[in-house]
């Protein structure tokens, strides 16, 4: 059985998936306002669902904060599903802001922590202010006046009755019938129908009465069986949707019966006899119920009535419903993917051993080897399916930071995704956070120029911030773009000559400009702000980069923008490698990174000024980089046409030659991380453990080409050819 703790987990998961989707209807809203479409009410009416599902888990587990916060939310988004506000640009930058609150809530309550009310407060303020006027009721309230002795006068409210008391409802009203019966999984799942009834008799007038017809004898009673019921007569002018909506967080926990029983159209003094009571008993009410009207009873099969579905960009349905899903706790898959990659180890010794004692691969022996290489191989990319997640909820926290960065900077922007789908490992998400962060700031500082400069530039007045994905040659690329001033290439050389970062008399390339911005202690503020300022953002986000096996470029034209490129392996476990030997030692190359191999003829080599050799592969020059002579394993001048060259590509799509002594295969290999004892290494994104019990260094390609050469070396020759 489920402890109270277990459930609560359960429900702060579920919030992450609420926000998740309060978020994305937000967007949709915000992309449709930007093209000057209509709104579509259903999605208005996914992000109202969002904020009062979070409120009523929230109920039932007395965060009261939450809930007084999340219930302000909800009344205003009401009104804008009512037509009683027009949902504007600024309207919609409220609603972000209190989705950023309302997340900021869950996560202190998750964490056991005071929130920060006074932000809160402020912000229940501005969803007030956008509140349509109150409803007219048919009371008016005056106000009298009451003697308190000799001490002075009190002012105390008194309703008058305009006698419309002939009319036994409202204008518009109607009564409803309900009856819940609450499943035994209702209570264990945390919930408490006094929560749901709470919110029905905030919609209208509620009686409720129990039914305990069913309780057994004192002696028989379980306390874990539900043996009550009740039954509930709601009279509101809201739609049926709004009622059932309250149900939407027990679904599938209990059974529900919904009637119709009477309603109020415009109705003449004739109708209505002015002696009829008013308050007549319910059951009289429902005993006279039509057979029309009892024909509109909706039963649920399965605990709820069948509401009719539309699909949007916020929520999406298939026929098939979604697809069923386990909560797994993330340590018992790191378990997994450790034990996985002992698998792929003890494949390799086995194969090693085998081959060491000269067995003969008899056919059977051979194929129990392929059979054994190829479910290794399946499952471990079963394990890293499971631990690979989509960037999305990443970029969605980045939209947050960009908003508040905006405000801060007291610049408008427009912040845009693309490939919220790609997928990477979940420590890799978790670890891109800081990074992300410093560069979006930096981005809204120091990239995007404020309305007045913008538009003197004939640019639009909001700044455009654009954080992308994708996979490209094995590996996860993630850039930040704006369409702000560029990098004033100039000052930054000014302030590393006057920081003492570079010599006086250094004459550097574009990109070894760029670098600098990487340097500790490198600032081109010239105040310290509450976003930059302190020379310590980029060179973190350098080396948290390096940490994760990555590294990070920079793009920049001045007055049209600036993207930052990080690229990151897919997954920190295991990789497919080719096993190559160079001058006796083993290494591997990522084979994602690999285009082809080739042994080239003496007359394909050619020496260009400055040392650089080249390999002519159909009419094109590529530099060739000995891997021997970079990472010092030999002096010597060797005959580069008696090694074997790996072509591999970049991610700006330039071509390498990385020569080679030998290719030994290709094997799936674990990856070990040596940031955390040896710190970051030139060229060597991580290690691994052979089938010999050798340790074999992975090298990282590109790193590898900028450490042969020399930036502007490097920009120079790749012109040439």
């Amino acid at each position: 059985m489920s402890t109270l703790d277990d459930i609560r987990q359960t429900f702060f998961q579920e919030c992450d998936d609420l926000l998740e989707t309060l978020d994305d209807g937000l967007r949709l809203v915000a992309d449709t306002l930007d093209a000057g479409d209509g709104i579509e009410s259903e999605t208005v009416n996914a992000v109202f669902r969002a904020v009062h599902s979070i409120k009523g888990g929230a109920a039932a587990f007395a965060l009261d904060n939450l809930v007084r916060f999340a219930h302000g939310f909800e009344t205003t988004l009401d009104d804008v599903r009512s037509h009683r506000l027009e949902l504007t640009v600024d309207v919609l930058t409220v609603f972000l802001r209190a989705a950023d609150q309302l997340a900021d809530l869950v996560s202190a309550a998750r964490e056991g922590r005071d929130p920060a009310m006074e932000v809160a407060a402020q912000i229940s303020m501005r969803l007030e202010g956008l509140g349509a006027p109150a409803k007219v009721s048919t009371l008016t309230e005056v106000e009298t006046i009451t003697s308190v002795g000799d001490g002075g006068m009190e002012f105390t409210p008194m309703a008058i009755d305009l006698d419309f008391a002939p009319l036994a409802l409202t204008l518009g009203d109607a009564t409803y019938c309900i009856q819940f019966t609450p499943y035994d999984q209702l209570f264990a799942n945390g919930s408490d129908p006094v929560h749901l009834f709470r919110e029905l008799a905030s919609l209208g007038t509620l009686e409720v009465s129990a039914d305990t017809s069913n309780l057994p004898d004192i002696d028989s009673l379980d306390s874990e069986q539900c043996r009550v019921n009740w039954k509930l007569f709601l009279t509101t002018a809201e739609p049926e949707a709004s009622i059932l909506e309250i149900f939407d967080f027990v679904e599938g926990l209990c059974a529900l019966e919904f009637k119709k029983i009477e309603e109020s159209p415009l109705q003449t003094d004739a109708q209505f006899s002015p002696t009829e009571p008013i308050n007549a008993p319910r059951d009289e009410v429902a005993a006279n119920v039509t057979p029309a009207i009892e024909a509109q009873t909706v039963q649920a099969l399965k605990g709820f009535p069948a509401k009719p579905q539309k699909a949007d960009s916020a929520v999406k349905q298939t026929a098939a419903g979604t697809k069923a899903t386990v909560r797994v706790d993330l340590d018992h898959v790191d378990r997994m993917i450790n034990v996985v990659g002992e698998l792929v180890i003890n494949q390799a010794v086995l194969t090693q051993c085998i081959k060491a004692a000269n067995v003969p691969l008899t056919t059977a022996l051979s194929s129990s080897l392929d059979e054994f290489m190829s479910l290794a191989r399946e499952i471990q990319e079963g394990v890293m399916a499971i631990r690979a997640q989509s960037v999305k909820p990443l970029f969605q926290r980045m939209a947050r930071i960009a908003r508040e960065a905006g405000e801060l900077a007291g610049k408008t922007l427009r912040f845009e995704t693309e490939g919220e789908a790609t997928e990477v490992d979940k420590t890799v998400i978790e670890r891109l956070v800081d990074p992300l962060t410093h560069i979006i700031r930096n981005s809204v500082d120091h990239g995007l120029e404020h309305q007045d400069v913008r538009k003197a530039a004939g640019k639009a007045d909001s700044g455009r911030l654009l954080l992308r994905a994708a996979h490209r040659s094995g590996r996860v690329i993630i850039e930040v773009s704006d369409d702000g001033a560029g990098i004033n290439r100039s000052k930054v050389l000014d302030i590393a000559i006057k920081k003492g970062l570079v010599p006086t008399d250094a004459v550097l390339s574009n990109s070894e400009i760029d670098k600098l911005l990487f340097m500790p202690g490198f600032s081109t503020a010239s105040t310290v702000t509450d976003l930059s300022g302190r020379g310590v953002g980029m060179d973190v986000v350098r080396s948290e980069v390096q940490k994760l096996g990555g590294r990070i470029s920079i793009t920049s034209e001045r007055g049209a923008g600036t993207t930052m490129s990080i690229s990151l392996p897919l997954t920190l476990a295991v990789l497919e490698g080719m096993v190559v030997d160079v001058s006796g030692h083993t290494m591997v190359v990522p084979i994602t990174t690999i285009v082809e191999t080739i042994r080239p003829n003496a007359g394909d080599i050619h020496k260009l000024n400055g040392g650089l050799e080249v390999v002519a592969v159909r009419n094109r020059f590529i530099p060739i980089i000995d891997l021997g002579r970079v990472f010092g394993f030999r002096d010597a001048d060797v005959d580069l046409s008696n090694l074997v060259f790996l072509l591999v590509e970049s991610e700006q799509d330039k071509l390498w030659a990385l020569a080679v002594d030998e290719i030994h295969d290709q094997r799936q290999v674990v990856i070990k991380g040596l940031e955390s004892n040896y710190g970051h290494i030139p060229g060597v994104a991580a290690a691994t453990i052979l089938g010999d019990g050798k340790v074999a260094l992975i090298i990282d390609p590109e790193e590898t080409a900028m450490r042969t050469f020399s930036s502007s070396s490097l920009s120079t020759i790749l012109e040439e050819l």
